[in-house]
């Protein structure tokens, strides 16, 4: 179609660490998917080739379509690049006195993130991560605050100041304050801020030293999480907005009106200027579990395991009653942290994993090491030396070589062969094909077993759940870890390679701030004590509503434009363990509002865990309260397509490695499959994005919504 037949609505980039995909949707509901390599050094340059691609297949330009967009989306991988490579702010911090080696010295469980099973045995592999800040920019000040919020100490203000004077000296870039039991009373915190400014004031340095100020940016329990993450907000947050600016600009230069948001970790968009930028840390992923959800809606999915293949990781979460959990304490980048992440889990295991035969066992191993945006050997310009599992595909013949990235891209598919020949082959005794088939057979197996084990570890069968398949190399690999499994449906969005990004168009424009209150709701305590303690919730609901109508207000948005969401983190009273619930009513002012909350959290608990689990004898604990505001933004609409009867043309044929071998195989453009139309397998369907091969045993067909569901032939 011409561009003429098109009017861009919404743009969403996800800059992933191999590809960046670029998803634009018109206000019929009609896309198109960009993709162009990633580039980490300026993730504006692949947005542009991204875009470009995408635009190109409406014959259009983006200077043609920006000014016609009116919401946009952008999710990237910049500032956990500055955490893996650190390269991030020159910082410095200030903590209680006796707390500064905790950097050093971290938590247990954390200097074991990212570790394999046997590492975590062998105590000779394992070594303490380098501290974000060294130890001689980390400095003490006496004072105390209790677990209760009462001061034990006074402040000692020549500490900060002595403090503030050498960091100064030493040219940081930002100072961090992070107390202990801050979250509880944050006096000491804001005097120290008073000093410091008053240091940095009478030295000219005002703007070029912010500081970071953990009771106001995240409070919350867990003092070593909570100093984790402001140390992020401003090593790797802060200068993250210099890229996010730049990209920015990039687009205003070629027309765009629009505001440029940013996903962030709870599974809302937010400016980029929001002071919890930190929350932008790992976006893409979140995007598609979004996407899941928004399209949950539309077509009637009660529960849902999503499944992201990208070019270096397997990124699974779930869906249950349509709604997808929340973990307040997660670690990424091998660091725990303090602030809400939709609940995802990732296994090291993409298309462009590395696979290596062990010298000594003969056994093949997969990732966690990855080519990323290299692809594998079969890109010599790329200079990989080792086979990828995108290799392997290539010898199969399951990719064509010509039309990787629509043919931008061309692949040596003989150079692929002589490697896998020397790397795995040989190694393993077998022939190159058998060899590929093997190692792809153990991937997705184990891929397999993963999304298996998320739906059986929380006591449901994948027979309650339909399995959505997206990211780029999903199509590609989803029949053989699908196979044998009893999913309810499996399902394909003819736009899965861009699908992250997708996602992250359909979210909200949302902010989210928690805060620490930990009321007990004991079953003896006076019914006038309960409802004291709600006085508490409301006063803490009112407080947080403030800051999201301070964090619009920066885009411009009036405070009554603004709707608001109240929650809660709750759990049984002496348990570890709290989960989010959604409160009934926006205050909580009588007895009849607590136990409507109570009851919110037991159905809640119930859906989560077994009923008789349950122990309400335990009494309660409101741990967090939480707001969410958001205000009324464009959003993609679903596609519907005409009915097509008989079946889409025949591209070409060739010769695809199956199970039992080659199979002559007919190869279609995915954009030529119609609704309501079926392609028998073996078959093999491209498009510029993605590739999705259908073995002899299985068949897929289109629904209206542009969704491929994939069945087993004797369905």
């Amino acid at each position: 179609m011409g561009a003429e037949t098109h009017d861009p609505r919404v743009l969403a980039i996800d800059a992933g660490g191999t590809m960046t995909d670029t998803f634009i949707v018109d206000g019929e509901g009609a896309f198109v998917v960009g993709k162009a390599q990633t580039t980490p050094q300026d993730e504006s340059v692949g947005l542009m080739s991204s875009a470009e691609d995408a635009m190109r297949q409406w014959d259009s330009t983006p200077e043609a379509a920006f000014p016609r967009i009116g919401s946009a989306v952008f999710s990237g991988t910049a500032m956990l690049n500055r955490l893996l490579t650190r390269t991030g702010r020159r910082v410095g911090a200030l903590v209680t006195a006796g707390q500064e080696d905790s950097l050093q010295m971290e938590r247990g469980i954390q200097t074991y993130l990212g570790f394999s099973y046997a590492d975590r045995l062998h105590i000779a592999t394992h070594h303490h991560n380098d501290p974000l800040i060294p130890r001689d920019r980390v400095r003490g000040v006496r004072g105390r605050i209790d677990l209760f919020g009462n001061e034990v100490l006074p402040l000692r203000e020549e500490d900060v100041r002595e403090a503030a004077r050498a960091l100064l000296d030493d040219g940081v870039e930002g100072i961090v304050v992070s107390l202990i039991f801050s979250y509880r009373n944050p006096a000491h915190e804001q005097r120290v801020r008073e000093i410091l400014e008053e240091e940095k004031a009478a030295r000219g340095v005002d703007g070029d030293c912010p500081v970071f100020v953990s009771s106001e940016l995240y409070p919350s329990r867990r003092d070593f999480p909570r100093l984790n993450t402001v140390v992020v907000e401003a090593y790797a947050a802060e200068p993250s907005r210099g890229t996010l600016r730049t990209v920015r600009d990039r687009t205003k230069e070629r027309g765009a009106g629009f505001e440029l948001r940013v996903m962030a970790s709870h599974g809302g968009t937010i400016s980029i200027d929001a002071e919890q930028l930190a929350t932008t840390l790992v976006s893409g992923p979140i995007g598609g579990v979004v996407g899941a959800r928004w399209l949950a809606d539309r077509i009637d999915l009660d529960n849902v395991l999503c499944t992201d293949i990208g070019g270096t990781s397997f990124d699974i979460a779930l869906l249950t009653g349509k709604r997808y959990e929340v973990t307040t304490t997660p670690d990424m980048a091998k660091f725990l942290l303090n602030m809400p992440l939709v609940q995802i889990d990732s296994v090291g295991a993409g298309c462009g994993s590395f696979v290596r035969i062990d010298p000594n066992a003969r056994r093949p191993e997969v990732g966690p090491d990855s080519a990323g945006a290299m692809i594998g050997t079969a890109w010599p310009e790329g200079g990989v030396e080792t086979v990828s599992i995108t290799d392997l595909n290539l010898v199969l013949g399951r990719l064509n070589p010509e039309y990787f990235l629509g043919g931008q891209v061309q692949l040596d598919v003989e150079r692929a062969r002589h490697e896998v020949r020397r790397q795995v082959a040989e190694p393993l005794g077998l022939g190159i094909e058998d060899a590929a088939a093997g190692v792809i057979e153990l991937f997705e197996t184990s891929l397999r077993n993963e999304a298996v084990g998320r739906i059986l570890g929380k006591g449901y069968s994948p027979a309650d759940y339909a399995l959505l398949c997206y990211g780029g190399g999903g199509p590609l690999h989803v029949a053989g870890y699908t196979s044998g499994v009893p999913y309810q449906q499996v399902l394909v969005p003819e736009w899965a390679a861009g699908f992250s990004a997708f996602g992250c168009a359909c979210a909200d424009f949302e902010y989210r701030f928690d805060r620490q209150v930990d009321l007990p709701l004991l079953p003896g305590a006076p019914e006038a004590e309960k409802v004291a303690m709600g006085g508490l919730l409301t006063q803490a609901w009112r407080s947080l509503e403030d800051r999201v109508r301070a964090e619009f207000a920066k885009s411009g948005h009036a405070a009554e434009d603004v709707s608001f969401t109240h929650m809660v983190r709750m759990q049984y009273y002496g348990q570890l363990v709290d989960i989010e619930v959604d409160a009934p009513r926006p205050e909580v002012d009588s007895i009849e509002d607590i136990e409507q909350l109570i009851d919110a959290f037991e159905r809640t608990y119930t859906r989560m865990y077994a009923r008789a689990a349950s122990s309400p004898e335990l009494g309660y604990l409101v741990a967090q309260a939480i707001v969410k505001g958001s205000v009324p933004i464009e959003k993609p609409t679903l596609p519907v397509l005409p009915a097509e009867a008989g079946t889409p043309p025949v591209k070409e044929t060739r010769q695809v490695w199956w199970a039992d071998g080659h199979a002559t195989s007919d190869v279609y453009e995915m954009d030529d499959v119609g609704n309501g139309q079926t392609i028998e397998g073996p078959a093999v369907l491209e498009a510029e994005s993605t590739t999705f091969p259908i073995p002899p045993d299985r068949r897929a067909w289109l629904d209206e919504h542009g969704i491929f569901h994939l069945e087993n032939k004797e369905a």
